[in-house]
């Protein structure tokens, strides 16, 4: 387990480690998702799709994936990325 202290103005400093991991920087920004278990999932913000639309060569998908099922995925993701 890694300890941070919480300042007296509520601020936590990331440890190097954690950092390392979620790939922040200076500038990142991290997001906190509430778990019904009261623990907080902490995970790097990520780039909206709407910033990294026309990097990738564009094709048209074989099928429609609904929304949810993306959503889902993200967070399967994010969570294995976490864990490892």
């Amino acid at each position: 387990m890694i300890i941070s202290k919480i300042s007296s103005k509520g601020q936590v400093t990331i440890p190097k480690k954690i950092r390392e991991i979620l790939n922040i920087d200076v500038s990142g920004k991290i997001g906190f998702t509430l778990l019904e278990n009261g623990k907080v999932l902490i995970t790097s913000e990520q780039n909206s799709a709407k910033m990294l639309f026309g990097i990738l060569k564009h094709r048209k998908p074989s099928k429609a994936v609904p929304v949810e099922e993306m959503k889902a995925a993200v967070r399967e993701r994010r969570c294995k990325r976490i864990l490892v």
